[in-house]
């Protein structure tokens, strides 16, 4: 899963405690989606027509939103049944953007710190395709510098050959493997296209290709999930010792097939609720440490802090300028946020004329800017105070203290001289808490 890719509806906030109802959770960003618009382009534009004005990190995020089939969970930008026609002139159109983007005044000559194939299903791409992607790319940019190139794989799409591929020609240094569960019941339950022995085939490539860092992808609280099979999840995954394991809590997005069925069957949701989800996440936190691993941040374990730095997070949460590509994808430049446009006629047809793809866009003040930062960060469970206040300036405890206080009163965070410190339980539901830092006027407004 990725953050770049768009949702489809308003985010509504889930009581704590309650049961996983319609309603996104997940922030990403700030200010919400649903306040960038079109008309905030011709800002965007020339923010991109300009020499960068720092050495402010650069990434590029490359999105590729074709999927076998489509998740009943999901609420990404993705397309399933596409012909191989359909699918090179998108790569076309990809490329073709990116030589575009390789010209713009804003790269200045930085290069890229990290890059990102994202999804979708980014391996959904043939070796022969993945080759000649590489190949075209690299008439315009190149990424041989990067310190971390990430690739989403789904199991079942992967070969010998084309993990081979991903290692030895695209470069890629991290690899994000989205087994989300190990049990086939649930994986067929919850529509994913692979199944359990597809994972294990895989895995054998995986590690004989020997990538820096491999990342699993978990769900806690798909469809069917109980604590027997929840803890056999944990226990295969410690087997495994991969370098990172990423622990997403299942949510429901209104553009999902099982939101769909929530509302218009009038069902009740079949999602585990949100206390058993963060039990969940919980019981993983503590038999990974327990196994030697290291809890990076809401979602993420590390096994080695030294050799796993997560560069696409950490220096994305941190403002770096993110170049991004492909249909629906979100991307920042110069201080200024940007979408693509989010169909695929329309995507297409901008790169044909020779156009940027842009959709819409949004220019935050320096304290919008101050608070994207902080609630990003926060999600690693700690604020370092002086960082803010070298920064921009702001004692983040006292210009939100009555929410701090509130908070510590609620057994979420801890506050000390030199950082905010969020509980195990702040942790666990730190998206929950994010919304009460936004400003006055985006407090209740839809989300995307």
């Amino acid at each position: 899963m990725t953050t770049a890719s768009t949702q489809d509806e308003s985010r509504e906030k889930q009581p704590e405690g309650s049961k996983t109802e319609v309603g996104s959770y997940f922030i990403s960003n700030y200010p919400p989606y649903s306040q960038w618009k079109a008309d905030s382009l011709d800002e965007v534009k020339q923010r991109m027509a300009s020499a960068p004005t720092s050495e402010n990190p650069l990434g590029l995020y490359l999105h590729i939103p074709f999927c076998r089939k489509r998740c009943k969970f999901c609420y990404f930008k993705v397309f399933t049944d596409v012909k191989a026609q359909e699918v090179q002139r998108y790569v076309d159109a990809l490329c073709n953007e990116i030589s575009m983007v390789s010209q713009l005044p804003v790269m200045g000559d930085r290069p890229f710190r990290f890059v990102y194939f994202g999804g979708g299903t980014p391996s959904f791409l043939s070796p022969k395709q993945l080759t000649k992607l590489a190949d075209r790319l690299r008439e315009h940019i190149t990424w041989d510098g990067a310190e971390e190139v990430t690739f989403e794989c789904e199991p079942g799409t992967l070969s010998e050959t084309k993990v081979k591929t991903l290692r030895e020609q695209l470069g890629v240094t991290r690899l994000s493997l989205g087994i989300e569960n190990f049990s086939d019941k649930l994986l067929e339950e919850n529509g994913r296209a692979h199944l359990s022995k597809q994972v294990f085939s895989a895995w054998e490539w995986i590690e004989a290709a020997q990538f820096p860092n491999v990342n699993i992808d978990l769900i806690s609280g798909m469809v069917g999930e109980t604590w027997e099979n929840w803890k056999d999840n944990i226990r295969r995954t410690i087997d495994m010792s991969p370098e990172s394991v990423t622990i997403y809590q299942m949510e429901l997005p209104f553009n999902t097939v099982y939101s769909a069925d929530i509302l218009g069957n009038k069902i009740q949701s079949p999602v585990a609720d949100w206390q058993t989800k963060r039990d969940w996440v919980s019981y993983a936190f503590d038999e990974m440490t327990s196994a030697g691993y290291k809890v990076s941040s809401a979602y993420t374990l590390v096994k080695d802090t030294g050799k796993v730095n997560f560069s696409y997070r950490d220096n994305l949460w941190r403002g770096a300028d993110l170049l991004a590509t492909g249909i629906a994808s979100f991307g920042h430049a110069a201080g200024a946020h940007y979408q693509n446009l989010p169909h695929m006629e329309q995507y297409l047809g901008a790169i044909e004329g020779g156009e940027l793809p842009l959709g819409r866009g949004f220019v935050p003040t320096e304290h919008q800017a101050l608070i994207r930062e902080m609630i990003l960060l926060l999600k690693r469970g700690f604020l370092e105070r002086e960082y803010f206040q070298s920064k921009f300036d702001v004692d983040i405890v006292e210009n939100w203290k009555p929410v701090w206080d509130g908070y510590v009163e609620e057994g979420l965070a801890e506050i000390h001289a030199d950082e905010v410190k969020l509980t195990r339980e702040g942790l666990l539901r730190v998206d929950s808490m994010l919304p009460a830092f936004f400003e006055p006027e985006h407090q209740n407004v839809r989300y995307t």
